[in-house]
């Protein structure tokens, strides 16, 4: 079975057997080159419909980095972009024009107007409304929901006045800056009957769905022990990208004076991509005109006796507490995400295990006291196994670390069984051997009474099977973007108690609990070694959370 044969099975009649055919055959390889571009896949998949008749108006709330990257993903005949809403011209710049910083960055952050094929950014702002202040966009109504991308302190705020508005919300990861606004969300969320999804995009994987089918259903690895993750970045002082170039920064003048003296005796061919770049420079200083403290943002003195502006809270906004959540919120919980996955398929369809324990350290080992977070963090979790209430020595151990300065390794998970091992790279790349033998080569067989197993082929220096390689045409596997916003935008075209997206408010508070629960731990290493998660922080229901703050939904800020 091809791509194309699959694209042909969209009834709703034959989404189980299409889904049952691309599991089973993933590892094999048969379809792999057709999974791994994702294209028209998701639908067949995930079981969603094909198309949601009327496209979902939607506004994008905050363009900047990840913004933008769910701009590149969305796909029109799902979503139909009405209105943005950002506060840099720099981010507005690039919602239209796309990311011409690289040829990787362009790839990610292609524009609206090379999605929509809009000539000028004339077109396309009578396509699209530009509002400042996000309120503004809630206003329109127009809109039938919102994307939200905006620094993490704003996402409970931005996504409870959203819904007030009569919008549905997908808001990125993390849920909330703290327990107690996920509580607040999940409740508004349902006392308006609104949906709110939360973008953990590693819910729509592909790859990572089908490493669920290996270890819960087809039990390719035996028992699950222990799962290994990590996300190295080789950021150095200096070379900082949660610390960009603030407007009035030398090398923007120097840059931009380069460009247009190379733009006036430039070759027709290399005009167009030079004349790009000098106005995405432009865009990026004219952000110093924005007057930050009017949307909230502060000054503080940081810990080296420098003065930290609104302005510069507001463009580098993870390095600081207030606004941020450190490696864990941003880096972490997605990769405590997947291994909540990966244990929860131990467990059998639909559960959503929870961790028993987290012990962390981190340090700022390499950065100055120019910010508030760590640039190494090192977690150890435990996860109960199959058969932990009878016998408490069933656990299954989750280390993570992230840190700056080095990159080896770069970022993945390796699963570890009694009879296998899984290994995912990247997003990209998925590898399964035999026991732990890495230079083991394993295909997937029938056993002699017909359930799939690992069957070997000793390859001296071989890595593996791999499945979800790009496919013929190139192109990556799909990351899940694409995926997670057509299913949200599905599931509101099709209102009905089970379509519901996979990462709603249930599901996400427990990776906002993870990750957040990580922080205290190692913001206090000596007053609390080891922390056991309490099953009520879990509970949108329950008041009870890790910080100690009741939840309530009729805070101030939160009034539109």
């Amino acid at each position: 079975m091809n791509l194309s044969e699959a694209q042909k099975w969209v009834g709703k009649e034959n989404f189980a057997d299409a889904i049952a055919v691309t599991r089973r055959d993933f590892l094999t390889g048969t379809v792999a080159a057709g999974i791994a571009t994702g294209a028209g896949l998701g639908s067949i998949y995930f079981g969603y419909g094909k198309s949601v008749g009327s496209p979902l108006r939607i506004g994008v709330v905050g363009t900047g980095d990840e913004g933008s990257v769910l701009l590149g993903a969305h796909n029109p005949d799902y979503l139909n972009v009405v209105a943005i809403a950002d506060i840099r011209p720099y981010n507005i710049y690039r919602a239209f024009h796309g990311d011409a910083s690289s040829a990787s960055a362009n790839t990610a952050r292609p524009g609206l107007m090379a999605k929509y094929k809009w000539a000028t950014e004339d077109e396309a702002r009578k396509k699209v409304k530009v509002y400042g202040a996000y309120e503004e966009l809630l206003a329109d109504k127009n809109v039938e929901a919102v994307v939200i991308a905006l620094p993490l302190h704003l996402h409970a705020e931005a996504a409870i006045k959203a819904m007030r508005a009569g919008k549905h919300v997908l808001t990125e990861k993390l849920m909330g800056h703290s327990i107690h606004e996920c509580k607040e969300m999940g409740r508004v969320a349902r006392e308006t009957g609104k949906i709110l999804a939360t973008g953990h995009q590693r819910h729509y994987s592909i790859l990572y769905d089908n490493a669920v089918h290996t270890i819960g259903t087809a039990k390719l690895l035996g028992d699950l022990h222990s799962i290994r993750a990590q996300w190295h970045r080789g950021n150095l002082p200096g070379n900082d990208s949660w610390k960009p170039p603030m407007p009035d920064d030398e090398s923007f003048a120097k840059k931009l004076a380069g460009w247009k003296k190379d733009l006036a005796t430039a070759k027709p061919s290399d005009i167009d991509a030079l004349t790009k770049r000098i106005a995405q420079i432009e865009a990026q200083i004219e952000d110093k005109v924005v007057d930050a403290a009017k949307y909230g943002y502060t000054s503080m003195t940081l810990a080296d006796g420098s003065t930290r502006t609104p302005l510069q809270e507001l463009i580098r906004w993870r390095l600081w507490n207030r606004t941020g959540g450190g490696l864990m919120a941003e880096l972490g919980s997605h990769q405590l995400d997947a291994a909540g996955i990966f244990v929860s398929a131990m467990h059998g369809p639909g559960k959503k295990v929870k961790p028993l324990t987290v012990t962390a350290v981190g340090n700022r080992s390499i950065f100055p006291a120019d910010r508030e977070i760590d640039d190494h963090v090192y977690c150890m979790y435990e996860y109960p196994a199959p058969g932990y209430d009878e016998d408490k020595n069933k656990k299954i151990v989750v280390t993570y670390s992230s840190i700056n300065g080095n990159g080896f390794g770069d970022y993945g998970e390796v699963v570890m069984g009694t009879k296998g091992t899984l290994v995912l790279e990247r997003e990209q790349e998925v590898m399964l051997y035999k026991g732990g033998a890495k230079d083991t080569r394993v295909t997937v067989a029938k056993a002699k009474d017909g359930t799939p197993t690992l069957d070997t082929t000793e390859s001296g220096g071989g890595g593996g099977a791999v499945a979800g390689k790009p496919g013929s045409d190139g192109a990556p596997p799909s990351r899940g973007y694409t995926e997670e916003m057509e299913h949200w935008a599905w599931c509101i075209r099709n209102p009905s108690p089970e379509n519901q997206p996979r990462c709603k408010p249930e599901v996400a508070i427990a990776d906002a609990v993870i990750a957040l629960v990580s922080n205290v731990a190692l913001a206090n290493p000596d007053t609390q070694p080891r922390i056991t998660f309490k099953p009520e922080w879990f509970d949108i229901a329950s008041d009870d959370t890790p910080e100690g703050v009741k939840p309530d939904v009729a805070r101030d800020r939160y009034k539109i």
